[in-house]
């Protein structure tokens, strides 16, 4: 996921983003854990995708207040 594509989203959009990502990076932690994860790559795909969500939300909430 691209940065530009996250700041296009509304607030509401990222907040169903960022809950989707993190049921799928619980979701890939269990894989790892049992032996079944072929994409190792992906976990950290996604660890970054909620960051990045995360940062952006945070900008925009600080661009709302001023």
């Amino acid at each position: 996921m691209k940065a530009v594509d996250v700041r296009v989203m509304s607030a509401d959009q990222l907040t169903d983003e960022l809950a989707k990502l993190k049921k799928e990076q619980f979701n890939l932690r269990f894989q790892q854990a049992t032996g079944q994860l072929e994409k190792t790559s992906r976990i950290k795909e996604v660890r970054r995708d909620i960051a990045r969500i995360k940062t952006i939300a945070r900008q925009k909430a600080a661009e709302a207040k001023a």
